[in-house]
């Protein structure tokens, strides 16, 4: 007797069914009874085989796969699933269309609050967009480095520079030979171009010819290998040709800069806004390199690294940290001849520049992550808050809303489709808020960027495919972020729970949750306020700080190379000039200039700054001993100094005494500087920063600055005057003059622009948060009519009836206050004024003031609402009952 093949056994290619009539019947048949009918047919097919023979039982394994194509053993095309699919997600679409046009006044609230948040969200996208694609056009980003400087000395003092000393990139490239190319740029081209009779000023580096090698700025005209290799070599960008020659093919034309002459090797196209190196022109390092050719002078001196900057790309699969060894011993080497001073050297990404630490002297603008990471998080924290007011307006809805629930789930709806429906309510409302805030956005974008030119020189915000698609992804989000909560909170609803009314449905651990989002709300609307308002009192308090000298009514007016005493008598000569002095730099700016002092065996940092005179008198600073400078001829002996009380501390000299520092001598730059007069301190820095030893050094025509004392009551017309005086002095360079009250206050402008966005952020999470309340205020009077009515009935008043309605929601504003202001009380007081060594304390009024506003648009609200609430009939309330 012959054995049977067990079914699950394969069957031989040749001796099987036609392979294609069981693809057919794969095909064709639902999965549910694919695997059982397709067993019966093959077991029909090997007795056929046994009994009929191959052919036979292949022409009637064809006949059966072609006689069960059925309705009951047919599947669904995927394209009817597909439109099922979208006849389901249509419904979802018309059902929440319903919704969102039945309850008008929650739609509106809701669709309101998430598009003035939702508008900083894309304020933000478009921001952080703009900063991570800084530098994106070099073709080696990922492997090009900038090298940076970390200069400490001995008094423990640490400065972290972007510039480094042009030694050091000479000795990497002779010592490093991981680096593929790199380049050395110097500060400080900053000149007067001439073309025939036309003078422009020019601003750029000189940069040596691998330039072109690290960076790709895109050469228009030249050949880049050799476009900055010669001395006195010009590469131009197009804008600054065509200001000069009104054309860009200017290859071989010369030009004169100051008395010298250049020759115009090449013309790049303009540098993208999204570039850290920015620039108008770039001269041959050649060419102030041969000025200085002894490779021990002062510009190829290691400790010279306020000048110059190193760029690098390394060979690919480089090893960095074998790399920062070679710069460790570099650094260890040069060190080894500085006394009191060390200064090391490490590689930056050039992708963590614009975005990342700031360092000193920054070729560009740029933005702290930290900083970053605080705008992101208070937008986000802007847009949970209408997130919140959709998850309380709509759990508040819940008793409307459950029996549409309840019935979905009696005709068979799951909990998933429970979930999609609201979840697409939430979406379409999201989408529908993206339309009006991208409006908005619109508007805030030039407003945001008019806060400051920081903000305008950082980012342009402009549109982006990759944009637009950030934006709707995040409507999306956030329409599920914001739809989530309710959706589940419905999903879990059960039928019979319908039945039993709204107690079965909004159990305390609901309405638990309703009140712990309006006290989340609240708290972050105060610390918002109260922010604000303790910001904007500190910063009016570092405007009006006393620096320990005067800055009323003085115009400090950049020379720009101009001689000073030409300029000096020009102005002298105005009706409203009363004083002017000298000073080789503006003080209490954040500019700084420093040295090493040594008094007998101790040396150590101090501050310093260049000035005649007229200086101390004009400032009004008040000399606790000695006396003041005496007029000197320009090339006299430099012999004297004053110095403030915080250098007498640091030396340790004359601590009883003021008056006995007097005659004592300090070295400072190799030179014997007898003291002869001691100032009281001064803030030479801004008041972020602690006073420090500071020397004032004696010039009779300091090249900085002229400080002009004027009497006036028209500063405007005051400072037309000098600018008229100016352009006959100099009519190339428009006047750089500013009061000095005006330049404090554009110090701390940084400062400004953080409370300006911060006091936004806080009118709209008020407004936001505020809106939620008024519908929850709303509903609450809706759902309470009958009492309302009721207590009228038994004689209860107005007041009252405010008290029962709002007693529940002051309660919740006055635990939010009570986070809310400990919260941010230590913040102020432990994080952001101790970054300030001078400030003034936090008073109660800006600490209780956001309260008051809160309290009092919150009262207003229920209000309003009692009022018309109590201004109905009963009658008409309670005829039915």
């Amino acid at each position: 007797m012959n054995k049977r093949r067990p079914i699950s056994s394969p069957v031989p290619r040749n001796d099987g069914p036609p392979r294609w009539a069981s693809r057919l019947l794969e095909w064709y048949c639902k999965p549910s009874l694919f695997e059982d009918l397709q067993g019966d047919l093959l077991e029909y097919f090997e007795r056929n085989v046994e009994s009929k023979g191959m052919i036979r039982a292949k022409l009637i394994y064809i006949v059966d796969v072609l006689k069960f194509f059925r309705l009951y053993t047919v599947q669904k095309p995927q394209i009817l699933k597909r439109m099922n699919q979208f006849y389901i997600f249509g419904n979802y679409v018309k059902t929440s269309v319903r919704s969102m046009a039945r309850n008008r006044l929650f739609t509106t609230i809701n669709v309101v609050g998430l598009a003035v948040s939702m508008s900083v969200g894309l304020l933000i996208i478009a921001f952080v967009s703009d900063l991570f694609s800084y530098d994106n056009f070099h073709e080696n980003k990922d492997r090009t480095y900038r090298l940076i400087a970390k200069d400490l000395r001995s008094n423990g003092s640490v400065m972290e520079l972007a510039t480094t000393s042009v030694k050091a990139g000479v000795n990497i490239r002779e010592e490093v030979p991981e680096i593929e190319n790199l380049t050395i740029m110097r500060r400080g081209f900053d000149r007067d171009v001439q073309v025939a009779d036309k003078v422009i000023q020019v601003g750029g580096f000189w940069a040596d010819e691998s330039f072109m090698d690290v960076f790709s700025f895109k050469l228009l005209k030249g050949n880049p290998g050799t476009a900055l290799k010669e001395v006195n070599s010009l590469v131009l960008t197009e804008t600054t040709a065509r200001k000069l020659f009104d054309d860009t093919d200017v290859v071989g034309r010369i030009v004169k800069l100051d008395t010298a002459s250049y020759q115009v090797t090449g013309v790049l196209e303009d540098i993208p806004k999204l570039s850290h190196i920015r620039f108008e022109a770039l001269a041959s390092f050649a060419t102030v390199a041969a000025e200085e050719p002894d490779m021990d002078g002062g510009f190829y001196n290691w400790e010279n690294i306020y000048m110059s900057h190193t760029y690098m790309t390394v060979k690919e699969g480089s090893d960095l940290a074998a790399i920062q060894e070679k710069l460790d011993k570099i650094s260890e080497t040069e060190n080894a001849a500085l006394e009191g001073r060390t200064i090391d050297l490490f590689l930056q990404p050039i992708d963590e520049i614009a975005v990342g630490h700031h360092y000193t002297n920054e070729t560009g603008s740029t933005m702290n992550i930290i900083a970053l990471w605080i705008l992101i998080g208070l937008g986000a924290v802007v847009i949970i808050s209408a997130c919140f007011n959709y998850t309380n307006l709509s759990i508040a809805r819940a008793l409307r809303r459950s029996k549409e629930v309840g019935i979905r789930k009696v005709v068979g709806a799951s909990k998933g489709q429970v979930v999609a429906q609201f979840l697409t309510e939430s979406v379409l409302i999201s989408l529908l808020a993206l339309v009006i805030s991208f409006g908005l956005f619109l508007v805030l974008k030039r407003q945001f960027l008019s806060l400051h030119s920081f903000l305008s020189n950082l980012v342009s915000l402009d549109l982006s495919f990759n944009v637009v698609l950030a934006f709707a992804a995040f409507a999306i989000v956030t329409g599920i972020v914001a739809g989530l909560l309710p959706a589940i909170f419905f999903a879990k609803i059960r039928s019979l729970a319908v039945l039993k009314g709204a107690s079965a449905i909004l159990s305390s651990k609901r309405l638990g949750l309703r009140r712990g989002l309006i006290v989340v709300q609240y708290v972050f609307s105060l610390i918002f306020i109260t922010t604000t308002l303790i910001g904007y009192v500190q910063y009016k308090g570092m405007l009006s700080y006393d620096l320990g000298f005067s800055t009323s009514n003085i115009v400090n007016i950049r020379l720009q190379n101009n001689k000073p005493e030409i300029v000096e008598a020009r102005m002298a000569a105005l009706p409203e000039v009363e004083q002017i002095s000298k000073s080789a730099m503006v003080t209490s700016l954040g500019s700084t200039w420093g040295t090493q002092a040594k008094y007998q065996e101790d040396s150590g940092f101090v501050w310093q700054n260049g000035i005649n005179e007229q200086y101390l008198p004009l400032h009004r600073h008040t000399l606790l001993a000695g006396r003041n400078f005496e007029a000197k001829a320009q090339s006299a002996a430099e012999t004297e100094v004053i110095v403030n009380e915080k250098l007498l501390a640091r030396f340790n000299i004359a601590q009883d005494n003021v008056a006995e520092a007097v005659a004592e001598v300090l070295t400072i730059e190799g030179k014997r500087l007898a003291i002869i007069g001691v100032v009281k301190d001064f803030h030479y820095e801004t008041l972020e920063d602690p006073i420090e030893p500071t020397v004032l050094r004696y010039e009779s025509q300091p090249g900085g600055y002229l400080n002009v004392k004027v009497n006036t009551t028209d500063l405007s017309a005051t400072i037309a005057s000098l600018e008229l005086a100016w352009d006959e002095i100099d009519p190339v360079h428009p006047m750089d003059a500013k009061f000095y009250d005006e330049q404090i206050e554009q110090a701390y402008s940084q400062f400004s622009v953080m409370l300006k966005v911060i006091g936004f952020l806080a009118f709209l999470a008020v407004c936001i948060a505020s809106m939620g309340l008024f519908g929850m205020v709303v509903f609450a009077t809706e759902t309470r009519l009958k009492e309302i009515s009721i207590r009228k009935v038994l004689g209860a008043g107005e007041g009252s009836l405010i008290y029962l309605l709002g007693r529940g929601f002051l309660w919740l504003l006055g635990i939010a206050t009570a986070i809310a202001l400990p919260v941010t009380y230590l913040f102020f007081d432990q994080v952001v004024l101790a970054q300030f060594a001078f400030h003034a304390p936090i008073g109660f009024t800006e600490l209780f003031g956001g309260v008051a506003v809160v309290l009092v648009i919150a009262f207003l609200m229920i209000v309003s609402q009692t009022m018309k609430a109590a201004g109905t009939n009963p009658a008409q309330i309670l005829r039915n009952e």
